[in-house]
């Protein structure tokens, strides 16, 4: 039956494939090799089946090879793209740090200024208070003197209108001429030491004006000083308190709140409470510079209230050398399995033992291996922040710890799951874990 089959086949082929034979010649005989139509159909078809395979297995290799190189083109200009970006962010840093550095400068010889000028102020007040017990000395005494002349020159006229009535001849019991002659020189001199005095007296309140005067001028020359040291200052503070300001708000910080958590926690006051003012009157009621200085203080306790915050924040980087940013936050592709998870840092590259530092002051409360962490530190700072510095090499800090922003805690490694020599780096705020680079960029104007 199978054969029937194949011969029926054979001979349907026939007619397109007609039988052929392959001869094979030796010294001493000749023999041949016969190809039925069946046989060349099954070797043409073989044939044109690993042509065909060959053909399609040579075009994917080709597409694989294409696609291949595009990918690595694009990252590599990507690549290429982020670190133009990471030295403009770091050119910028520099500058806006250099502004910094330069406002704070300005801010401590403007305090400084301040300072010196209240010390003339109290001394210029002191002179003036001195010169005004003074002047009212002289201006007593003054009034004094020409009292005395006047009753002195009464009393002249009185005896000179008696020594005209009066008669040559002696009266018994009475003056004489000649006591009344000693009487009128007595007077007399008595009138001019007056004169004289008074006239000292008048050049003494004349100079004393005059010098009341030079101190008014001097006053207002000082206040007008003062003045321009007060536009500096409130002009250095506004300078200065912009950048904290943006920076919070760049990181989705509540200012008020972050404020007032930060006040509440420094508020210990206390000494005898003794008032300000610069008066020689004794008048309690503030004067408009003591208000401008007090808003000044309030602005400078302001500046401090912001200082501490940032101090409190995870805003600095944790590598102070060079590094490669390696992997960001979020997403991304596993390199074997080809899932994608969610990565809860970013990571940055570098040798191996690069220093690794504290963002923020804050408490270590883990320092230890943790699975898939390996070394691992966590750090607790203030608003409910947690920071946390994976795959270390060497820790160098205890649970417990407190460290400052700027503390050295532990060396890059390679422990725990990990690829490379590199630092895991997470910010979590309530236990939720934040992208790191929010706070860093943030920050990237004022530190």
């Amino acid at each position: 039956m199978t054969g029937r089959f194949f011969h029926r086949i054979d001979a349907a082929l026939g007619r397109i494939l007609p039988e052929q034979r392959l001869f094979l010649r030796s010294d001493t005989e000749t023999r041949f090799v016969r190809l039925s139509p069946l046989a060349q159909a099954v070797g043409l078809t073989g044939g044109v089946a690993m042509l065909g395979w060959a053909m399609v297995a040579t075009a994917l290799l080709l597409m694989d090879g294409v696609g291949a190189a595009s990918l690595r083109d694009l990252a590599q200009r990507e690549q290429a793209l982020y670190e133009t970006w990471l030295d403009e962010v770091s050119t910028a840093r520099d500058i806006h740090a250099e502004e910094v550095r330069a406002a704070r400068d300005r801010f401590n010889v403007a305090m400084a200024e301040v300072s010196r000028m209240q010390s003339e102020l109290l001394a210029s007040e002191e002179r003036r208070r001195e010169l005004e017990t003074g002047i009212e000395l002289l201006q007593g005494t003054l009034r004094k003197t020409i009292a005395e002349r006047d009753a002195a020159r009464g009393r002249a006229e009185v005896l000179a209108a008696k020594l005209d009535d009066a008669t040559p001849r002696p009266v018994e019991g009475g003056p004489n001429a000649d006591d009344l002659q000693a009487t009128l020189a007595f007077l007399s001199d008595a009138l001019e030491h007056s004169a004289a005095e008074r006239e000292l007296v008048e050049a003494d309140a004349s100079a004393a004006y005059q010098l009341a005067e030079a101190l008014a001028f001097e006053r207002e020359l000082t206040q007008e000083r003062n003045d321009r040291i007060f536009t500096s200052l409130e002009e250095a503070l506004t300078v200065s308190v912009a950048p904290l300001d943006t920076m919070f708000r760049s990181a989705g910080l509540s200012v008020d709140t972050l404020i007032d958590q930060v006040r509440a926690g420094y508020n210990g006051t206390g000494g005898p409470l003794t008032p300000v003012s610069f008066s020689s009157k004794g008048d309690a009621t503030p004067t408009a510079e003591e208000l401008r200085a007090e808003s000044l203080l309030a602005r400078m306790d302001e500046i401090n209230l912001y200082r501490i915050a940032a101090e409190k924040l995870p805003f600095a980087q944790p590598l102070r050398s060079a590094y490669r940013f390696t992997s960001p936050f979020g997403m991304r592709k596993h390199p074997i399995l080809g899932t994608y998870k969610m990565h809860d840092g970013m990571d940055m590259a570098a040798g191996y033992g690069t220093p690794i530092h504290a963002t923020a002051d804050g408490v270590v409360v883990k320092a230890g291996w943790v699975s898939g962490y390996g070394r691992l530190i966590k750090i607790r700072h203030e608003f409910g922040i947690e920071t946390r510095y994976a795959h270390l090499a060497k820790i160098r800090v205890t649970e417990g710890q407190r460290v400052s922003r700027g503390d050295r805690i532990g060396d890059m490694g390679n422990s725990g799951r990990s690829t490379g020599t590199h630092l895991h780096y997470e910010v979590r705020v309530d236990g939720k874990p934040v992208n790191p680079m929010t706070y860093i960029k943030a920050a990237r104007n004022v530190f």
